[in-house]
């Protein structure tokens, strides 16, 4: 018997006002310090600036992020919570990759992997800011941990939950240094339209099984314009 999805059958409770005002918070301090990111360039700007700019306390910053690194990892949540919010439409007779694949698919405007992709490019000229990207692509590891656990249930192995997991991160971090290679830091919808698409190849090729058929397919497919993925 194949295990329900519980977020399929049953209906989240609204968020109270306590919740909506610490998201808010929350999203206010790490939108601040992706302004100062862009503005002042990476080492040039401390936890006290990002607070100041988001108008909170130094104080206030640490009881939502242990560190600058981890405020600003945390812009690129918002693209694997929207991924995951499709994910678990899917069908939960569907394979992981299946509903993995049909999920970045359902994000039609390529706008919305725009923070996770300006985080990567921001990062890329600077090491020292390599524990952000780190950051945001463990966040991401634990998500589709909770997401296939919820699929498959309590009993699932832990072996081939951490393994499919870093499989699909693994995946992610080759179709983002891809795109970088043909891009660089290009944040245009058509460039980001490309950074999507890698990412759905991305989860093909793996559900595929790197088969030499896959790649005959992936080298012949073209990559289709952004109209062409609505």
């Amino acid at each position: 018997m194949t295990p329900t999805n519980p977020s399929a059958t049953t209906e989240p409770s609204a968020p109270s006002r306590r919740e909506l005002n610490k998201a808010a918070t929350r999203a206010s301090i790490a939108a601040a310090a992706l302004d100062l990111l862009r503005s002042n360039g990476p080492g040039n700007f401390t936890v006290e600036d990002i607070a100041a700019s988001a108008g909170v306390s130094r104080r206030t910053f640490f009881n939502y992020f242990p560190s600058l690194e981890a405020a600003l990892s945390s812009v690129a949540d918002g693209f694997m919570d929207r991924a995951l919010e499709q994910f678990r439409l899917r069908p939960s007779d569907e394979t992981i990759l299946e509903s993995a694949q049909a999920a970045l698919m359902a994000l039609a405007d390529p706008m919305s992997v725009a923070p996770m992709a300006e985080l990567f490019s921001l990062t890329q000229d600077n090491r020292s800011l390599a524990r952000s990207e780190l950051e945001a692509w463990e966040h991401c590891t634990g998500q589709i941990i909770d997401a296939a656990r919820s699929r498959l249930g309590p009993d699932v192995s832990e072996l081939y939950l951490y393994a499919l997991a870093g499989a699909v991160i693994s995946c992610g971090k080759a179709a983002m240094t891809v795109w970088f290679a043909e891009c660089g830091p290009d944040l245009s919808p058509t460039s980001l339209a490309i950074l999507r698409q890698h990412l759905i190849d991305a989860m093909w090729l793996l559900g595929a099984g790197f088969a030499p058929s896959s790649l005959a397919s992936l080298q012949t497919a073209s990559v289709p314009t952004s109209t062409d993925r609505s």
